[in-house]
């Protein structure tokens, strides 16, 4: 009897084992696997977003989503034949989003960096940006070194993160060692203009916007930045197709004269 015991046993542990590697493998398949036949048949690519970072992708006072990358992408499907489908997500999750196949682009004012090239491929570069320092406008602060042992905020998990990170002397200068982060830049921009927070690193095209509805006279951007960058579209390493039919898009759109048009209603230089 205990010999049985022990066979059956043995026999449950190996078929746990196998069961596992198959649905590992089978995981791994799916995660590897072109999925344009599939976007096709469904008629629609899923776009993720932050729906705060204006003027890029954002709500406007009815609630809809618009911005600069929103007319982007839907110049974009008209031309591969689809359809785009936007998807909300939080900001911090994007690459799990999307490598989880819950989105099939990461599109929303998305940096290129070294750290995120090892998770996604990049589209053709579609937008130069800066990450910019800014300060309410009586602040005594006008340079980097200014804000030692002050606090900065940033949006968690952005690209302006991982700028000020990146600059290690800056980091341990600053209080508690580290920038403070937020959801979302609009809840940055509050914590500044509440006094909290002494400056704010942050992307160029959104600032610019924010601080014009808010009144430019009420901030001050700082000469110092964190350096140019620039935008693209992110896309599971698996998806070529998708890749090449967005970058083809691109190309037309810049040649015909679509990008510009599209550029000017949003932006009042080029």
């Amino acid at each position: 009897m205990k010999k049985i015991k022990r066979f059956m046993a043995v026999t449950a542990a190996v078929l746990t084992m196998v069961t596992g590697f198959t649905a590992c493998s089978s995981t791994d398949q799916t995660a590897s696997a072109d999925t344009w036949a599939d976007l096709e048949a469904q008629g629609y690519f899923t776009m993720g977003l932050d729906d705060t970072f204006a003027p890029m992708g954002f709500r406007d006072a009815d609630g809809n989503l618009t911005g600069f990358d929103v007319d982007l992408a839907q110049e974009v499907a008209d031309r591969i034949g689809l359809e785009v489908k936007m998807q909300p997500i939080d900001w911090s999750m994007k690459e799990t989003e999307l490598n989880a196949g819950n989105i099939d682009v990461i599109w929303n004012g998305y940096t290129i960096t070294d750290a995120r090239k090892e998770k996604v491929n990049f589209s053709t570069p579609y937008l130069n940006n800066r990450q910019i320092i800014v300060t309410l406008a009586d602040s005594p602060v006008n340079t980097k070194s200014d804000l030692a042992g002050l606090n900065v905020a940033v949006q968690k998990e952005s690209s302006a993160y991982e700028a000020v990170i990146a600059d290690a002397e800056f980091t341990a200068s600053l209080n508690d060692s580290e920038p403070i982060q937020f959801d979302t830049n609009n809840e940055a921009f509050m914590d500044l203009e509440a006094g909290r927070t002494d400056a704010i690193v942050v992307d160029e095209v959104l600032a610019r916007y924010y601080m014009k509805l808010r009144g430019q006279e009420n901030y001050k951007v700082l000469e110092d930045n964190f350096g140019e960058e620039e935008y693209a579209v992110g896309i599971r390493k698996s998806d070529a197709l998708l890749l090449e039919k967005i970058n083809a898009a691109f190309e037309e759109m810049q040649a015909d004269g679509t990008y510009t048009q599209i550029n000017d209603k949003w932006f009042s230089e080029n």
